[in-house]
C-alpha cells in the first residue's frame, strides 16, 4: 500500500462530531467514554482502551499545550508496551479506513494525534 494511501486511511474525529459514511471503521482511542455521548449514537466499531494514554499520564498532561512534547514521548513509550493492540489496529488499516475517535477539546494536542503519528511513522 502506497504511503499517501495510508495516510489517507486514518482520520480523527472528536466522538462529538456526527458519523460519516466516510468514517469507515470509527475506533474510540480514549480510556474513558465520551461524556454525554451515546453508545448507539457514537456509531463506535471498535474501543481501543488500551492504546490510550494511562490515567496517570493522562491526569499529568492536563491537555496543557507547554507538555505536548514531553506528553508525546511518554505515550509513544506506553503504546509500546501494547504491540498486540497497535498490530490490531494496524491490520484494521490494512483492510479498511479507520477513524481514530477521541474525545479531547484540543484537536492538535491529544493522543489520537500522537497515535496516528506513530501508525503512519511504523507502518
Amino acid at each position: 500500500m502506497s504511503e499517501k494511501i495510508f495516510t489517507e486511511r486514518v482520520k480523527l474525529k472528536r466522538a462529538y462530531e456526527s458519523p460519516a459514511a466516510d468514517d469507515g471503521k470509527r475506533v474510540l482511542v480514549d480510556r474513558l467514554w465520551p461524556r454525554g455521548v451515546k453508545k448507539t449514537e457514537a456509531a463506535i466499531d471498535h474501543w481501543m482502551k488500551e492504546l490510550a494514554p494511562s490515567t496517570e499520564l493522562r491526569k499529568w498532561f492536563g491537555h496543557d499545550p507547554a507538555r505536548w512534547e514531553e506528553f508525546r514521548r511518554r505515550y509513544a513509550a506506553e503504546i509500546h508496551e501494547h504491540r498486540d493492540e497497535l498490530d490490531r489496529l494496524r491490520d484494521l488499516i490494512r483492510e479498511y479506513a479507520v477513524t481514530l475517535v477521541y474525545s479531547a477539546h484540543d484537536e492538535a494536542h491529544n493522543d489520537a494525534v500522537v497515535l496516528r503519528e506513530i501508525l503512519l511513522r511504523h507502518r
